[in-house]
């Protein structure tokens, strides 16, 4: 995964704070989604690209930090 690599820390965070959160009011939407998910009612096609949507930038941050923790032990 060396295009990982390439991607800077700085704007992973910015994207993953924003699209993770986002919209704020009333409830962020990967929060929403996620307990949809372990309600087992994540069923619409909608909701499950607005999981992947908004997670994905979490999803690489996690990523990306356990990329470099592994590399640095």
């Amino acid at each position: 995964m060396k295009w990982l690599d390439k991607i800077g820390y700085v704007p992973l965070v910015i994207v993953a704070v924003l699209l993770g959160l986002a919209p704020f009011v009333p409830e962020p939407h990967l929060w929403q989604k996620l307990n949809m998910l372990m309600d087992g009612t994540l069923i619409k096609p909608m909701d499950i690209f607005d999981l992947f949507f908004h997670g994905a930038a979490p999803a690489l941050l996690i990523l990306k930090l356990s990329k470099t923790i592994l590399k640095a032990g």
